[in-house]
């Protein structure tokens, strides 16, 4: 194949192909922690961005715009960030930011607390409140029985204890 066609680069275009990471449609609900955990974030990416740009190498450069397309999606977060003060909501119904125990079919105990998309971790009991479990939880009572609709199946809940959030 000729040279003619071959596209190379010379380093100022490096682009890394990656597409700008996608925002959710939906509000953007963050418990305070989670306004914390997305500012703390902003201020690392800003860190390393100021310490990316005096270096000269492809590499960096490589790096350089990898974090700066994380900064712009970070920074869009904390500027449409909607803060929501979960410790003066009442504890009657599940709600944003609420922490839930609940007991499934089999009787086993569950804990999981509803939280802003960004700060939801699974792993640790934090569920998006845009997930299917939290929707089916958002506004029940404590001794309601929700159903869970899953992919693998529906699960039935019951809701033993809300509380607020910590």
């Amino acid at each position: 194949m000729s040279r003619a066609f071959v596209k190379e680069t010379d380093g100022d275009e490096l682009d890394d192909g990656a597409p700008e990471r996608p925002v959710s449609p939906h509000p953007n609900y963050v418990t305070p922690a989670g306004l914390a955990q997305l500012q703390a974030r902003v201020a690392e990416l800003s860190a390393e961005r100021q310490r990316l740009l005096g270096d000269e190498s492809v590499g960096a450069k490589q790096q350089l715009r990898h974090v700066e397309r994380e900064l712009r999606y970070y920074d869009e977060r904390v500027v449409s960030a909607i803060p929501v003060d979960t410790a003066a909501q009442a504890c009657d119904r599940v709600h944003f930011g609420a922490t839930v125990e609940l007991e499934d079919e089999a009787g086993n105990a569950l804990r999981y607390s509803i939280v802003g998309e960004d700060e939801a971790d699974a792993a640790h009991g934090k569920i998006s409140w845009v997930s299917p479990l939290a929707k089916a939880l958002l506004n029940a009572e404590a001794g309601d029985t929700v159903t869970w609709k899953r992919p693998a199946g529906d699960k039935e809940l019951h809701i033993l204890a809300i509380h607020p959030s910590r």
